[in-house]
């Protein structure tokens, strides 16, 4: 599908969807991640097993024959405790005037699945083949502009009748979701645009020289105020923030591919190879070096 074709479609809808995976996955234990917010929604169906999201007022408990919406930004944790199993799909909402469906509710939304439901996930697999997350199901890790790029690629290369089916199944489950209540509500999960706005251009701009006070002047806002405010909203203040996107970007490179270490830390931020390693160790409690034998030794 070219271009022009897109863009028409794009007029006719007011909000589209831009797919970045879907597959069905068993989990284990091992899925057990913190303090995650990420830049897209998802959507589960549980088949079997149990698992749960939580923040820090609340848990929800993944359960078999339900479907989750997690909107974007919306800041959990994630547990499997010993078995998990589901269809999932994650992809960006873009609409005109940058608005979301989801702008008045951060929070996760769980209704009881039909057996349409199922038919749709197992319809959204099928015509969006090679769409899985290869080597982790750490929902860090792939929250990349650089290595989003392939995913919109494929997207674009979808036939017009696939890309239409795609998103008529994912208006169905969004749809089906949003009409019920919410499992939580707190005013706490909403965070502000600006907020959200510093949030994303982080994560598209690692590879800048990132500071507070330039992120602040971004959002007009004082850089004292700015950094309190984006600590509530996301957990960590922003320079750790940054650091943390600028180490996961650094994993998924060394986990999808053999580049150097001089140009992992260029497109991660760092200042130098020697500032990566020490900083990458200091996060994750090993050397670049030994983290990536390990990816490919578990790859394997």
């Amino acid at each position: 599908m070219n271009s022009q074709t897109r863009d028409m479609v794009k007029r006719i809808l007011r909000h589209t969807f831009s797919m970045l995976n879907v597959d069905y996955v068993k989990l284990d234990s091992r899925w057990n991640y913190k303090n995650v917010i990420s830049p897209y929604h998802r959507i589960y169906y549980i088949d079997e097993g149990e698992g749960e999201i939580s923040d820090a007022e609340k848990t929800v408990t993944l359960e078999a024959g339900y479907l989750y919406i997690i909107p974007s930004f919306t800041l959990c944790n994630l547990k499997c405790h010993s078995y998990l199993s589901q269809y999932f799909v994650q992809f960006f909402e873009e609409s005109p005037d940058g608005t979301t469906l989801f702008s008045n509710s951060r929070a996760v939304f769980k209704v009881k699945a039909m057996e349409i439901d199922i038919v749709n996930f197992q319809r959204l697999v099928a015509i969006n083949p090679g769409r899985g997350i290869k080597r982790s199901d750490n929902p860090k890790v792939y929250e990349k502009h650089v290595y989003y790029k392939q995913y919109q690629e494929m997207n674009n290369s979808q036939s017009l009748p696939h890309f239409l089916e795609t998103q008529g199944i994912l208006f169905q489950l969004v749809a089906r979701l949003s009409e019920h209540e919410m499992t939580y509500k707190s005013n706490n999960h909403f965070i502000p645009v600006k907020i959200i706005e510093a949030m994303q251009f982080i994560t598209i701009n690692l590879h800048l020289s990132l500071s507070v006070s330039f992120l602040a002047t971004r959002a007009n806002q004082n850089t004292e105020y700015f950094s309190r405010l984006f600590e509530q909203h996301s957990g960590t203040r922003p320079m750790a923030f940054i650091t943390e996107k600028r180490i996961e970007r650094a994993q998924h490179i060394m986990a999808t591919s053999s580049v150097s270490y001089t140009e992992i830390a260029e497109l991660a931020g760092f200042r130098s190879v020697s500032h990566f390693s020490r900083t990458f160790k200091k996060v994750t409690g090993t050397s670049p070096g030994m983290y990536r034998k390990r990816i490919f030794r578990t790859a394997s």
